[in-house]
């Protein structure tokens, strides 16, 4: 989902790049209409001219002393002369030229009607019985620069336009998406433990009906984990008072029996009475873990939750454990402090029943905030490693257990915003095992 494009951005881009593709169409198109007008205009230009300079010409010529003389044109006042133009004879004798004119743009014979070659635009016409022949040229050069100063004058809006067309389609895209920009926010705001219906205000018509059904899917769903937590607890917190005094009464029977098949039978029952027991009690956890309210009201320091951890493990269960605390006065996190008491039991717990005996258990907390239960023991396969968050699994081990421990550990992570990693072996050594949890801030 990281690589997922903004619906901003791409209706932003997307019609920028539209108005800016529909301009250029534009451009193009009305470049080559105007163009075409403009040819055939200035070719209506240079027809006029021809005939006009011809009809006077004729005149000219006629009213010389010699007719067969080449007379040039003289000019009134300096210019830039855009259209140069040779009277000539039947027999192709020049008689007639303009002040500035080139004879080598001209052919060798004189040619009727327009025609294009590489530098200039040509038009030939004749008088009197096709006894005198005109040619008038004009530069192609001055004709392409006044299609590039067109195209100029039309492209350079684009240089304001884009800019202007990007911010106000940018600003009319976000205010339109207003109410869905609302929408996520308020998605990207919660935790995975908060399912009430999401607050959804000024949305488009057609993204109504997917709250709705977000709304609806989040209330069913709310409503099946409330009905497993209750079921949990409840069931958890009803056996806890018959499976104690039915403990009580088999720890009796116990004492009072004599040794023989009687009184073995009797601690194996205390011995399952007591896994029962201990069943319940993670049951009990495991509701809370997913139940919410993960997160305290405030940051604390978990120095000394940890502390009080290590400490009764250390008293109650004379546990070989190694407590390495950071150098800072204290540690802050947003984790509800018995929501971090449990997970810390429940990692130190399968710490303790699952590494090696004669090997310490190591808890270390960082300055960071990385609260850290490593203990010794062969290496666990990475297939087994993947499943041990799971509820009722179990490593391919002897020890005791319900398989929850890891479970809650993982609940409580999840719902409080931390991330619990697993490692075997464990970070720096070639074997044991590691479990590291980033504590949120």
């Amino acid at each position: 989902m990281n690589d997922a494009t903004s619906l901003q951005r791409r209706l932003g881009l997307g019609l920028t790049l539209g108005v800016t593709l529909l301009w250029l169409v534009a451009t193009t198109v009305t470049t080559l209409v105007v163009e075409h007008t403009l040819n055939k205009t200035l070719d209506s230009a240079l027809e006029e001219t021809s005939q006009r300079i011809l009809s006077l010409a004729v005149v000219e010529i006629f009213n010389r002393e010699s007719s067969d003389l080449l007379q040039q044109v003289a000019s009134l006042r300096p210019h830039e002369e855009y259209i140069t133009y040779l009277v000539r004879g039947a027999d192709g004798i020049p008689l007639l030229i303009s002040h500035d004119v080139d004879l080598s743009v001209f052919p060798e014979t004189p040619q009727l009607g327009l025609r294009s070659t590489a530098t200039h635009r040509l038009y030939g016409t004749s008088a009197v019985s096709d006894t005198f022949f005109i040619e008038v040229a004009e530069p192609l050069t001055y004709r392409r620069r006044a299609t590039r100063e067109m195209l100029t004058m039309l492209l350079l809006p684009l240089v304001v336009l884009v800019p202007l067309s990007l911010i106000g389609i940018w600003w009319f895209v976000r205010h339109s998406l207003g109410g869905l920009l609302a929408y996520r926010r308020a998605l990207e705001a919660r935790n995975a433990g908060d399912l009430s219906p999401v607050e959804a205000k000024r949305l488009p018509k057609e993204l109504v009906p997917v709250a709705e059904a977000v709304d609806q899917l989040l209330a069913r769903l709310r409503r099946a984990l409330e009905a497993e937590r209750s079921f949990t607890a409840n069931s958890a917190h009803e056996l806890r008072t018959p499976l104690a005094a039915a403990l009580a009464q088999v720890q009796r029977l116990r004492r009072e029996a004599p040794p023989g098949p009687l009184h073995d039978r009797a601690g194996r029952i205390e011995a399952s009475l007591r896994d029962l027991s201990r069943l319940s009690e993670k049951l009990m956890q495991l509701a809370k873990a997913e139940s919410g309210g993960l997160l305290a009201e405030a940051p604390r320091d978990v120095l000394p939750i940890v502390t009080h951890v290590v400490d009764d493990f250390r008293r109650t269960f004379e546990a070989r454990l190694e407590l390495s605390l950071p150098e800072e006065e204290q540690v802050v996190s947003s984790i509800d402090p018995d929501a971090l008491a449990i997970l810390l039991r429940n990692l130190i717990e399968n710490a303790l029943k699952h590494g090696q005996q004669d090997q310490p258990v190591e808890v270390v907390l960082s300055n960071e905030g990385v609260l850290r239960v490593i203990n010794a023991g062969t290496v666990v396969p990475a297939e087994d490693l993947a499943r041990l968050m799971d509820r009722f699994t179990r490593a391919n081990t002897r020890a005791g257990g319900s398989g929850l421990g890891l479970a809650i550990a993982h609940a409580i992570a999840e719902g409080s915003g931390a991330s619990l990693t697993l490692s075997s072996p464990a970070v720096g050594r070639r074997d044991g095992f590691e479990a590291s949890l980033w504590l949120p801030l």
